[in-house]
């Protein structure tokens, strides 16, 4: 039986994205480095936790998928040979938003 090494990233999150993204990367190649290849990142890991409360001024923080945040995740994963697990706000439509989960490799 082949086992698989599993890391399940902790990591404060604040409200720059970029600096989020790259603490997600920095954390994700350590994972990588220590044999995990399947990695998960904290729920809505590019910002802070907003779900509590309803503010239509967060629904800025949308993307579309594919798009920039799930392309630097799945080069990453295509890189280290790993799959990642992120849960990125999507921007489905004008009238959709939607929290989603994705696997990339």
């Amino acid at each position: 039986m082949t086992k698989t090494r599993i890391a399940l990233i902790q990591m404060k999150m604040s409200s720059e994205q970029k600096k989020n993204m790259n603490t997600a990367i920095k954390k994700i190649k350590e994972a990588s480095k220590k044999k995990a290849k399947i990695i998960c990142l904290p729920e809505l890991f590019l910002t802070n936790y907003f779900c509590q409360q309803e503010k239509h001024s967060n629904f800025d923080l949308a993307e579309k998928i594919p798009g920039k945040s799930s392309n630097i995740l799945c080069s990453l994963a295509k890189d280290l040979k790993v799959i990642i697990i992120g849960s990125i706000f999507e921007k489905k439509n004008i009238r959709y938003l939607s929290q989603y989960m994705y696997c990339y490799k």
